[in-house]
């Protein structure tokens, strides 16, 4: 008897996210720019990871889908919200000493925090404006100023000895603020330290105080950047997570839901 296999798809306004879960483990994920053809991206995702792991396309029993383009993926058995698609995911993704109470997910184009409860479902959520500058978008922006990669972002801003006061919540604001220091020649790890200060601040304003408790796990691309990593844990003064696989939460919390509605 073969296997069943689900799949869940994150398609993102920047990037589209993909996992494959079969006895509710990860056993691939992969991520592509989203491009103009956000079928052909999710298509391409599902059949690369079959043949990396040697699945037929039939062995993929279910396909949910969610995040920004969620509607439009024709390869989809069913969408689901990025809400309960991100709640769904840490049941794979959280280490299993902890219990997270607080989902901080830094996005592409938004951000978002989401409140458990004891059971992983949702209590309440929050989400930044489109305007904010908190955003994974936004860092690759600021990189490209700095003449960096995205990469490095991170690990640069660590070096800071005096990171600098970055106050825009516009995104455009925010790189002239950003280019206004370059031109005064700051040192771009100070930048950077201040980039990540700012962004974390920004988030936690959006934060609950009724709401808050238990663990706080980050997810989204942006827990990829150990700077706002830190940033998050200095401001907040106290220990915050990175998910397993955090780019690819959501995609996992949707292949997981898949494996419920099969």
């Amino acid at each position: 008897m073969s296997k069943k296999y689900y799949a869940g798809l994150d398609g993102g306004s920047t990037y589209t996210k993909a996992a494959l879960i079969g006895d509710n483990q990860v056993v691939d994920a992969m991520v592509t720019n989203t491009g103009i053809d956000n079928n052909a991206a999710a298509s391409s995702l599902i059949e690369k990871m079959c043949q990396r792991r040697g699945i037929s396309r039939s062995e993929v029993r279910y396909t949910m889908a969610t995040g920004y383009s969620r509607k439009v993926f024709d390869i989809a058995d069913d969408d689901i919200s990025e809400i309960t698609a991100h709640a769904y995911g840490v049941r794979v993704t959280a280490p299993k000493e902890y219990r997270p109470g607080m989902i901080i997910d830094i996005g592409g184009q938004d951000s978002k925090i989401i409140y458990l409860d004891k059971h992983y479902a949702v209590k309440n959520f929050s989400m930044n404006d489109k305007c904010a500058a908190g955003t994974g978008k936004f860092m690759e922006v600021i990189a490209q100023i700095l003449e960096t990669t995205i990469d490095q972002v991170g690990p640069l801003s660590l070096e800071s000895k005096a990171p600098c006061d970055i106050n825009s919540t516009c995104v455009v604001f925010a790189q002239s603020e950003v280019v206004s220091l370059v031109a005064r020649k700051y040192d771009r790890r100070d930048i950077l330290a201040g980039m990540h200060l700012s962004m974390a601040k920004r988030i936690i304003k959006m934060m609950k105080k009724s709401e808050k408790g238990g663990d706080i796990l980050m997810t989204g691309g942006g827990a990829l950047n150990i700077g706002v990593h830190r940033a998050f844990e200095e401001e907040m003064m106290r220990d915050v997570y990175v998910a397993r696989f955090p780019q690819f939460n959501g995609a996992i919390g949707a292949a997981l839901i898949a494996s419920e509605r099969a």
